[in-house]
């Protein structure tokens, strides 16, 4: 089953979605939003899911589907915690800013809270107040919405909470980011409102691509109309779902609607740093890892940070060539224009 909010009002219309994204149908009248459904879910979802099957069947009233009317599946929500489950991708990044990795990364997850009240629409601009010199990034991740979480649930339980997955571009602001991580008080800043892709995905509409609390398929990434990344979401993901969830909720329960993200998605190639998608490669989900290679190659990065008018796109297909979620199309844009 599929699930989008088209733009209306703060939270959204919540819309049932056809397994080839073309159409769609109102559930108001099962609930109004996707927070209310989650609210509810095990009295909710069945209902949800008639309509789904009578979408399919053509027993239900249809509109057109169009990603570009959508917000975010959840346009707020109560809590939003980004993991860094892709350990390659922290390593490289911290070796980029000077920072030593502690051994403990690879078995401790890390999460941040970030920022949850003012979600970016999936074809909705990013908009800067500034110039580029904030070094803007995108981050090519996974995320999942949870149902209630109990406070200290174990990792298996735990992947039994997930009730919704989502792609998301994690914007990063990466010239601030030193600074403020060296007050040692987390992100802020340096993290502005992220993006969700089109529509969000039960795990079972996910098949044999969605195991171990993993979503084993490319992510795919392009920057102005290029191919910039298609590292396998499933491959080198040190931490599963499970694990980031239990992860979050060792001290505290986590409400419905809860996202967790899985961090920037990020291969390694054999057992060093990737290589870009022009040399055969995975390539990247974020920019400051190819920067990472070229410092590590040549001494500097040659690849800038978006600049605007900059074009970014993120999506996945399943392995019929499909688009699963819907695309994420935003570009870089002067706030205010």
């Amino acid at each position: 089953m599929k699930l989008a909010s088209i733009k209306s009002g703060r939270d959204g219309r919540l819309v049932v979605v056809s397994r080839d994204l073309t159409r769609c149908t109102d559930a108001s009248r099962i609930a109004p939003t996707l927070q209310a459904a989650l609210d509810d879910w095990a009295s909710l979802e069945p209902g949800l899911r008639e309509l789904a099957e009578g979408l399919e069947s053509g027993s239900m009233p249809v509109e057109r589907f169009h990603e570009r009317e959508c917000a975010s599946p959840l346009p707020r929500a109560y809590q939003w915690a980004d993991g860094s489950a892709y350990v390659n991708h922290v390593e490289l990044v911290r070796k980029a800013r000077g920072a030593e990795m502690p051994e403990s990364f690879w078995s401790d997850p890390l999460i941040y809270q970030g920022g949850s009240d003012s979600f970016l629409g999936p074809r909705d601009p990013i908009v800067m107040a500034e110039d580029e010199a904030w070094g803007v990034d995108m981050e090519g991740e996974v995320a999942v919405i949870v149902d209630d979480v109990a406070m200290g649930i174990d990792a298996a339980d735990a992947l039994d909470r997930i009730r919704l997955v989502m792609l998301v571009n994690d914007v990063s602001l990466r010239s601030l980011i030193p600074g403020e991580l060296a007050k040692g008080f987390g992100f802020f800043q340096s993290k502005p409102s992220s993006a969700f892709s089109p529509t969000a995905v039960t795990p079972d509409a996910l098949g044999e691509a969605w195991r171990e609390g993993k979503l084993h398929l490319p992510m795919l990434v392009r920057v102005n109309g290029a191919p910039f990344g298609q590292a396998n979401a499933g491959v080198d993901m040190t931490f599963d779902f499970g694990r980031l969830i239990a992860h979050a909720a060792k001290t505290r329960p986590l409400c419905a609607g809860t996202i967790i993200g899985s961090g920037t998605v990020s291969n390694k190639l054999d057992g060093g740093a990737g290589k870009p998608v022009a040399d055969g490669g995975a390539g990247y989900s974020c920019i400051a890892e190819i920067r990472m290679i070229e410092t590590i190659a040549n001494g500097k990065p040659t690849t800038p940070f978006l600049r605007f008018g900059d074009r970014v796109e993120i999506e996945m297909l399943d392995r019929g060539g499909h688009t699963i979620f819907g695309r994420i199309d935003q570009t870089l844009a002067r706030y205010g224009a």
